[in-house]
């Protein structure tokens, strides 16, 4: 019933609004600009760092329902999805999302295990996004502790052309075979609203809405009904509800500009066990209750953020300021199966809690040179707390912890010619946890014709270690697993080398294309190893990885239509240590591919989309055992591929899309090459969870 109040809600609202002029996306679109890794907004040809742009309009095309979709038709990048949790990370460069920074208009987004790194992207909606902006490399100078892979930066909508402008949409999606409307029904259900208002030539406000309700898929499971024995109760994927809000205010005047943004988030996250208890009721009739002990996970996520952009003399400062709190809770209950009812439940316990105070500062300009002009820069952040016994085996109830981290960071840009620019920069990092840690860059950009860049990147980023890594102390008669406390932080260098070119050609076709090269040297890799049979294991510095990434790119665009291809080969390797054993180091290598095609008819405005991705096998050495060492696994190929139509009414006030995802139906795919836990004996065979497999979806938008 709330689904479909919530629907209607939407609906209404935006019949009742109706202003005049177009949304903003429909206006003529005048340069691209980027500030991921920038001093100001700047155009993305002028760019010191190579930006991978995901518009609005992409976005919206796409008909993804939070940032793990989108992310997932990009190249070298695999969302990493945990069905157990619900939570999904990104992968970038072959390393996990512990080494890739997540941020929200160029603030760290909180997380379980710190600020920035391993966020859950299905958390993320995408409701008020105005572009995501992805910088892949070790961006440690820029962003500091975790950006060893890259970086990707959501940002959001700050304006509108219009008086009053409103949006809302529902969409509607299967779960592969699942879907029913009802309450308790199958499928994924979203309803969002968005309403911008320009109060005066100052003053902007924005409050947007999103529900994101996912039913949960069965698979080979019974769902959360059945009570036989079998192992067959629950879900393969287990359902997750989802509500955030978010409301904005911003002042522009002249050379001074601030803004203050609330987001809210509220998510549960439902586990059912698969085991079920049979108690007899010695009722004389062989009567039993059939129970389930099953959990329930609830997180609450709250992010306060100013930003304030402006002019001391002729000096430019921008300053970002944020408090952020995020509290994940869980408590079990027995659930009797038959009568569908809660018999008892446990008392709500937190296992995951964070704050975190965070500013950063940058001040430029100092020289007001066209030539040459340097940035000053802080980083604060103070993070305060806890993880408990279910989030990483700990030995006490709760690890508290109180990690305070400031760093200076210092750039200069030289524009030596017309043609040719170059920017040094540095980082010190000071931690009451850890030693300093010092961080480099040296960019340059080279004008090689009126639309052709060439840029070379270096730097370096370090990630410190996490609450599991530290504090683990999992000790029984079959378990020993202990995390390290002493330590240090990784340390990781990337360089790499950029080319672009783009060309209108006689017959009004627009050609770019692209080229790349990365290198990514990862030292004092953490890994847990084992340091005394039969079952003893801790956390070390020990392993060396290293990952080298080609890419080619080449875009087409003619009138209402438009093709981009994609190609990447990535390579890997990585050098583990056991008691007795070492890794061979050779060079694993996976090929990527990856097309977009989009058309638009003049007349009645119907677009269609397809995308398609292609992933190809992967290799990894894992640990078998101290008898065999390593070995070589595998993992599968597989291809990924969506088509969207969308057809607009009313003068463009509405529009209906429909499509299919992941037409080719991919669920799981059969991998060798997992990593084994801390008590297995032999390296791991089994599958990989990455999809629910083919969906059908239907959405309805009205635009005022």
């Amino acid at each position: 019933m709330k689904k479909k109040v919530l629907s209607i809600l939407s609906l209404s609202i935006a019949f009742w609004m109706n202003a005049q002029e177009k949304d903003s996306l429909n206006q003529k679109k005048i340069e691209e600009v980027v500030i991921t890794g920038q001093y100001m907004q700047r155009s993305i040809n002028k760019s010191i760092y190579k930006v991978e742009v995901i518009d609005a309009e992409q976005i919206k095309n796409m008909a993804a329902t939070n940032v793990a979709d989108v992310l997932n038709q990009s190249l070298n990048i695999q969302i990493t999805p945990d069905t157990r949790s619900g939570n999904s990370t990104a992968n970038m460069m072959g390393l996990d999302g512990s080494y890739v920074k997540i941020l929200i208009d160029n603030i760290p987004v909180v997380g379980d295990t710190g600020l920035g790194s391993n966020i859950d992207l299905t958390k993320l909606s995408l409701n008020n996004i105005e572009r995501i902006e992805i910088v892949k490399g070790s961006m440690g100078v820029e962003y500091g502790n975790g950006a060893l892979a890259g970086v990707i930066n959501i940002i959001t909508k700050k304006g509108s052309s219009k008086k009053i402008s409103v949006r809302a949409s529902s969409q509607e999606e299967t779960v592969r075979n699942n879907y029913d409307i009802k309450k308790k029904g199958n499928g994924r259900h979203i309803q969002n609203v968005n309403l911008d208002y320009n109060i005066d030539n100052n003053w902007f406000a924005n409050i947007n809405f999103n529900h994101n309700q996912f039913m949960g898929y069965e698979g080979d499971k019974k769902g959360y009904k059945y009570f036989e024995t079998d192992l067959k109760r629950g879900y393969e994927w287990n359902p997750k509800d989802q509500y955030d809000a978010s409301a904005l205010i911003r002042y522009t005047k002249n050379k001074t500009s601030f803004y203050y943004k609330l987001s809210y988030l509220k998510e549960k996250f439902n586990f059912y066990n698969p085991e079920v208890n049979i108690d007899p009721l010695n009722d004389g009739n062989g009567g039993a209750l059939y129970r389930g002990y099953d959990r329930e996970y609830n997180t609450s996520r709250w992010i306060h953020q100013f930003n304030i952009q402006t002019n001391l003399g002729h000096i430019q400062y921008m300053g970002d300021f944020s408090y952020q709190n995020q509290d994940r809770k869980f408590y079990d209950y027995n659930y009797d199966i038959p009568n569908r009812s809660v018999l008892d439940k446990e008392e709500e316990r937190s296992y995951y809690k964070t704050n975190v105070f965070y500013s950063r500062g940058m001040f430029s300009n100092f020289l007001d040179s066209k030539t040459f002009d340097f940035q000053l820069g802080y980083e604060l952040d103070y993070t305060d707390g806890y993880a408990s016994l279910i989030a990483g085996k700990f030995f006490q109830k709760a690890i508290n912890r109180t990690l305070f981290t400031y760093s200076n960071f210092i750039s200069g840009e030289w524009n030596i010619s017309d043609k040719f620019s170059v920017r040094p920069g540095a980082r010190l990092s000071v931690s009451e946890k850890f030693n300093n840690q010092f961080n480099y860059s040296l960019s340059a950009r080279y004008k090689t014709s009126e639309n052709s860049n060439l840029r070379l990147v270096a730097g370096t980023a370090n990630r410190f270690p996490t609450y599991e890594e530290l504090y683990t102390f999992f000790v029984n008669l079959n378990h020993d697993i202990q995390g390290n406390p002493d330590l240090t932080p990784e340390k990781g260098f990337s360089t790499g080398a950029f080319w672009d070119q783009s060309f209108v050609t006689g017959n009004d076709w627009k050609i770019a294309y692209s080229v790349s090269g990365l290198y990514l040297d990862v030292r004092d890799k953490i890994e847990m190893m084992l340091i005394k049979e039969p079952s003893t294991y801790q956390f070390r510095n020990m392993d060396k990885y290293r990952n080298m990434l080609f890419s080619a790119n080449v875009d087409f665009k003619k009138d209402q239509f438009g093709l981009s291809l994609r190609s990447a080969l990535g390579g890997t390797s990585v050098s583990m240590n056991s008691m007795n054993h070492t890794s061979p180091t050779d060079y694993q290598f996976q090929f990527q591919a990856g097309a977009a095609a989009n058309y638009k008819l003049r007349n009645p405005g119907t677009a269609f989309a397809l995308y398609y991705k292609y992933t190809g096998p992967g290799r990894l050495y894992v640990f078998e055992n101290e008898q065999n060492g390593f070995k070589l696994g595998r993992t599968d190929g597989f291809h990924m591929m969506d088509f969207i139509v969308s057809q607009p009414f009313w003068k463009d006030h509405l529009e209906l899309s429909a499509g299919v995802k992941n037409i080719f139906d991919v669920t799981s795919i059969n991998s060798t090459a997992m990593k084994a836990d801390a008590h297995a004996t032999t390296a791991p065979t089994g599958i990989v969870n990455l999809y629910y497999g083919r969906s059908y979806f239907a959405r309805l938008t009205f635009q005022f």
